[in-house]
């Protein structure tokens, strides 16, 4: 089983690893080749061990929501391209890049999210690993720990030679 730990870190490479493989609609493997949730769920599948549904906007209801601020190398990013809510899907992976397999006669290939096409099709993005060493700090503070009250050295032993002559 893999670490949850490293889940969305893990999550980042694979979908790198598969950058050039080609689109085919209703693509699910590297060999067959990929469409946008093909690839997402076959990634998360092998990278965190998490089974995602088939099309995107099932996937759209998965894990928790994020701000655009919260979003991690990892996290699903979603789209709308065809003026259907989550119609597209791909994988952030830092730097404002995010990996997908975009169309028929094209590869799975990493893009710019500040592009304007996809900056103005932007959906929102969502965490479906959860427990990873990348995510954002908690919105609200934590509380710093209690100090410490040190604990009163013990009392001598009355039966110990050395304690006893030190404390006179």
């Amino acid at each position: 089983m893999v670490d949850p730990s490293a889940g969305l870190e893990e999550i980042s490479i694979q979908a790198m690893s598969l950058v050039g493989t080609p689109y085919r609609y209703g693509g699910n493997t590297p060999d067959a080749g990929f469409d946008c949730s093909g690839l997402v769920r076959y990634v998360v599948s092998r990278a965190a061990n998490v089974n995602l549904p088939r099309t995107t906007e099932a996937m759209g209801t998965r894990g928790s929501a994020l701000d655009r601020s919260e979003v991690a190398s990892g996290d699903l990013v979603f789209f709308n391209t065809t003026g259907r809510t989550n119609s597209h899907v791909g994988i952030y992976v830092g730097q404002n890049r995010f990996v997908h397999a975009p169309s028929s006669g094209g590869t799975v290939r990493l893009e710019d999210m500040g592009k304007p096409y996809w900056a103005s099709r932007y959906n929102g993005a969502r965490r479906v690993v959860s427990g990873a060493i990348n995510l954002p700090a908690p919105a609200t503070p934590v509380p710093a720990p209690a100090p410490l009250v040190p604990e009163p050295a013990p009392l001598p032993d009355d039966d110990d030679p050395i304690a006893a002559f030190a404390n006179r």
